[in-house]
């Protein structure tokens, strides 16, 4: 359910383990990661400077409210551009308690990339972290297909959705976190594929939306016909 205007925000980590139900040693992970992300940011631009006192909401809490959607036999996850982590790492932070889960993060920047395997060494997450392109084949070809994949921040959803075809199987769900513009993309990502979708309220942003989307493919268009 999005969060109106009155409700309060998820801006501790109190507030963020009364929300999301976590345990105490979940809350404790999530807790060095957020240590560690501002002594990085220091020296990399890992977040937006003006989110960084924000960090339970904007993007704790904006990451974690994809993990009550998953189905519940959902086994891979693909995160596709994780930057500082947002919602990859988070997202396996969550799944650590049930050890039934496994978590491939693929982030270019190399500085980003060792910022994530930092954050991953202390947090204690046994997550493949590739410091690879998306789209190279020898990425594709590394990865396979995931059950769920998910990006945030990353690019319009018509490209997104391209880069992110060859991840998808039958079964494949998207996680794709977007703002207030979300039904503008899925049409225009409409023009070029097929899949079905549902817009989700977002918990932390008024207009914003996640895009669950399946079913994925490409849409064959029509030859044309000589008169």
């Amino acid at each position: 359910m999005a969060r109106s205007r009155t409700e309060a925000r998820i801006d501790t980590p109190a507030a963020f383990q009364a929300r999301f139900g976590i345990s105490n040693a979940v809350r404790e992970k999530l807790e060095t990661y957020e240590t560690l992300l501002k002594k990085w940011q220091k020296t990399i631009n890992l977040v937006a400077p003006s989110t960084l006192d924000d960090i339970w909401d904007r993007h704790f809490a904006d990451s974690a409210q994809l993990w009550p959607l998953r189905p519940p036999e959902a086994k891979t996850w693909l995160d596709l551009g994780s930057g500082a982590g947002f919602p990859g790492l988070v997202l396996a932070i969550l799944a650590s308690e049930t050890g039934q889960t496994h978590h491939t993060l693929v982030e270019s920047d190399s500085r980003k990339a060792a910022f994530l395997r930092e954050a991953a060494r202390q947090t204690g997450m046994a997550v493949d972290i590739l410091c690879m392109r998306i789209e190279n084949p020898e990425t594709h070809a590394k990865v396979g297909v995931a059950d769920c994949v998910t990006a945030r921040a990353l690019a319009p959803l018509s490209k997104l959705v391209e880069i992110a075809a060859p991840y998808f199987g039958p079964s494949t769900l998207g996680f794709f976190l977007k703002g207030r513009d979300a039904t503008a993309e899925v049409e225009k990502a409409a023009q070029d594929w097929q899949f079905a979708f549902e817009l989700i309220p977002s918990v932390t942003e008024e207009d914003g939306r996640v895009v669950l989307l399946k079913a994925l493919k490409p849409r064959v268009s029509k030859p044309k016909t000589e008169g």
